[in-house]
């Protein structure tokens, strides 16, 4: 038996990067040889175990036979006479496809390490054409590391879009790779992959207007601004979705099953961005009811997300002031002590707009 790292943590130990997780293979066990060491097995579709004191995962050397369209139509087969070589080759890019043993002797044998420094992104072999998940993750690579692609792998995965691979994706693996893709360093990189291999059309088409011509790449400039300024998640898909039509962004977030945090972020900056970004001229009343419309006073945090979102707009953003002005005149409604004002109203019936002119009359006075 014999133990590699491979993948994700040996690409980054040769660029340099901090390295999080690691993943090994195991050459000439069973699983039952695995056990009886004292790995827990955890896999579901092929042999994966948890080491017993650092949990890290060690999978048993496999190969892969395609068996029906998309990402789940796959046979595994992982026996003792699998090799490395052959478990490397069923690996989506050469930078993913280099091991290194115990001795810390590296095993490439498709190039990787010669890729990393070429700064490329190359597939393997033939078997790239049979997981259209690749597709998404090139691209995603592309957003993480800057790296360009290799015209042959651009190539095949314009063949995969063409020859229909890409329309087997499930929607709760689309959202994970785009999510994943939001966040790496240069957000834009991604979606300019995915448009020039015809895939995002095909997979994304809701976004294909919103990345476009030169408002597009206004708009792709500002999702990388909030990337370098570190926003999370949720101002990311805001920013790159809120110039979308309303009804439309409400199918979209509903197709791929965005999570609510981004769906309730985007929604609010699609419908109230133009109302943020006149703040500055709004008088008191009309500022608290813009409050009250983003449900800010009982949800600060999500509304400084959504004034962070407005300035990062590509087009109009909401300028100083106006954020300004609205962070002003949150702060004085939420001082406001609305249980006193409730207590000194006789009539019940008055009570929430005798409240709302207590918020006027301190927003006035602060502004």
């Amino acid at each position: 038996m014999k133990i590699y790292a491979v993948g994700g943590s040996v690409r980054d130990e040769l660029l340099g990067l901090p390295v999080t997780d690691r993943d090994y293979v195991v050459v000439g066990a069973t699983p039952a040889e695995m056990v009886k060491l004292g790995y827990k097995p955890v896999g579901r579709d092929f042999p994966v175990f948890l080491h017993p004191t650092t949990k890290e995962e060690y999978a048993l050397a496999r190969t892969e036979r395609k068996t029906a369209r998309g990402y789940h139509g796959f046979e595994f087969h992982a026996a003792p006479d699998v090799t490395l070589e052959d478990d490397l080759a069923r690996r989506d890019l050469t930078i993913n496809a280099i091991a290194r043993d115990d001795a810390g002797n590296l095993i490439d044998p498709f190039g990787g390490a010669a890729d990393l420094k070429a700064r490329v992104l190359r597939h393997v072999g033939p078997a790239f054409a049979e997981d259209p998940v690749r597709i998404l993750r090139v691209a995603r690579f592309a957003a993480r590391f800057g790296f360009t692609i290799a015209p042959a792998t651009l190539e095949q995965m314009r063949h995969m879009v063409v020859d229909g691979e890409a329309d087997a994706l499930v929607a709760e693996r689309v959202w994970q790779e785009l999510a994943r893709g939001l966040m790496e360093q240069r957000p834009s990189r991604m979606f300019e992959v995915l448009a020039e291999c015809g895939a995002l059309a095909a997979i994304l088409p809701e976004l294909t207007a919103v990345t476009a011509g030169a408002a597009g790449a206004r708009r792709l400039a500002a999702l990388d601004a909030v990337a370098a300024h570190g926003l999370g998640l949720a101002e990311r898909f805001a920013v790159l979705t809120m110039d979308t039509e309303e009804k439309l962004l409400e199918a979209f977030c509903e197709r791929l099953r965005v999570p609510q945090d981004c769906r309730e972020l985007a929604l609010l900056a699609a419908r109230h961005c133009s109302e943020v970004r006149k703040a500055d001229k709004l008088a008191p009343a009309a500022l608290l009811a813009l409050i009250q419309a983003t449900d800010a006073l009982r949800r600060p945090d999500r509304f400084a997300q959504l004034l962070d979102v407005c300035a990062a707009a590509a087009d109009k953003p909401a300028s100083e002031a106006a954020v300004a002005r609205l962070r002003d005149a949150l702060a004085e409604a939420r001082a406001v002590d609305a249980g006193a004002v409730a207590r000194g109203c006789a009539d019940p019936a008055q009570i929430k707009e005798r409240v709302a002119q207590a918020r006027i009359d301190a927003i006035t006075k602060k502004l």
